[in-house]
């Protein structure tokens, strides 16, 4: 491998379902028991905000009850101790990186101990549950909605992210089934800049062929035997 300096990781459900988080699209398309579409689109909150309220609140309640694994310690460790630049862009909507003791993160997807307001764009910490109606604090307005980018909605800080990735000699992909765009097509960007690529995952992902390198596996096993590889190495 050449010399690495400058690392992009993308993480998704595969890195924390070994935590005991439901992977978002489980048999037959569902979202623990919910189609997507009613829990995760604009039109879905119009039609049933209580219904789209209630059904973050009890994922950010389950956060509780869960806590990060060795996947996400070890890429703690990388945050950590890599000397170069590295930035972790998760598209998960959990707070297990940021436990696991990570900073240098983005959540692409929005994160469930967040809440937006939808009138003026402020966003402020989110602990508990979130009725339909509560109020913003910077602005006033009865706006508040789980943060979370729903389907159709732009994923959070692309600018942030297609710089880095520019700028990356090293792009890894951990856990994500590569169907999800624009995410899915990170590995392109990396690949067109000449950046080498590497998936870990628990199998191959629709956008497989594209890396250099695939190792298959669980993440709580891949993960920390990559990253003591590439700490080893530079």
């Amino acid at each position: 491998m050449r010399a690495t300096r400058n690392i992009v990781i993308l993480t998704g459900a595969g890195v924390s379902a070994e935590s005991g988080i439901a992977t978002f699209r489980g048999p037959g398309g569902l979202w623990e028991g919910h189609r997507v579409e009613d829990v995760c689109t604009p039109e879905a909150l119009r039609a049933d905000p209580a219904l789209v309220h209630r059904f973050y609140d009890l994922r950010r309640a389950a956060l509780a009850g869960v806590v990060p694994n060795a996947a996400h310690h070890a890429l703690a460790t990388l945050d950590r101790d890599w000397a170069g630049g590295l930035l972790i862009v998760t598209q998960n909507v959990d707070d297990l990186h940021e436990r696991a003791g990570a900073t240098r993160l983005l959540h692409i997807h929005g994160a469930l101990g967040s809440a937006l307001c939808a009138a003026c764009g402020a966003r402020a910490p989110q602990t508990g549950a979130l009725p339909p109606g509560s109020r913003c604090d910077s602005c006033g307005s009865a706006a508040l909605r789980p943060d979370i980018v729903f389907f159709g909605e732009i994923p959070y800080e692309m600018d942030r992210i297609v710089e880095a990735i520019g700028a990356c000699d090293l792009f890894v992909s951990i856990g994500t089934s590569g169907a999800v765009y624009p995410a899915a097509g990170f590995v392109e960007w990396a690949n067109d800049r000449g950046a080498a690529t590497i998936e870990l995952n628990l199998e191959r992902s629709a956008g497989s062929e594209q890396f250099d390198e695939s190792r298959l596996g669980p993440a709580s096993e891949l993960v920390p035997a990559w990253v003591a590889e590439i700490l080893a190495g530079q």
